[in-house]
């Protein structure tokens, strides 16, 4: 039961499903949702790497890092990153929103990523 349950969990967050709306971008990933409205992106850029944060919940397998985690300087603040990451070693898109909120996402696949990046990249600043 416990290999069943745990298998159930890695298929659930095995990738980001993603959907594109006129106003806003959703991300599901296994037990984590986001929905992430145009309007309130600040600013969209591309990292080599996420910066060292404490899991609050989640998991890391393999190239994968999926949850919500906290960065080490805002441990006071307690501000929550949520992280989407289905390939560590390919570049993320740092999104940061509501004027200091974060989220790092990417796909395994490297041109999708790059997609979103220029979609994201084209909805700042720009009325829905």
């Amino acid at each position: 039961m416990t290999i069943l349950v745990c298998l159930m969990a890695f298929i659930l967050h095995y990738k980001n499903w993603t959907k594109v709306e006129p106003d806003e971008f959703k991300i599901l990933s296994g037990f984590y949702y986001k929905k992430l409205r145009y309007s309130a992106l600040d600013s969209v850029v591309f990292v080599s790497k996420i910066p060292p944060m404490d899991r609050l919940n989640g998991f890391s397998v393999l190239e994968k890092e999926k949850g919500l985690f906290r960065e080490f300087k805002d441990s006071l603040t307690d501000k929550k990153v949520h992280v989407y990451v289905d390939n560590l070693s390919d570049q993320k898109i740092k999104v940061v929103y509501n004027d200091s909120s974060k989220l790092y996402i990417n796909y395994a696949d490297s041109v999708k990523t790059q997609e979103l990046f220029t979609l994201l990249k084209g909805k700042i600043n720009k009325p829905d």
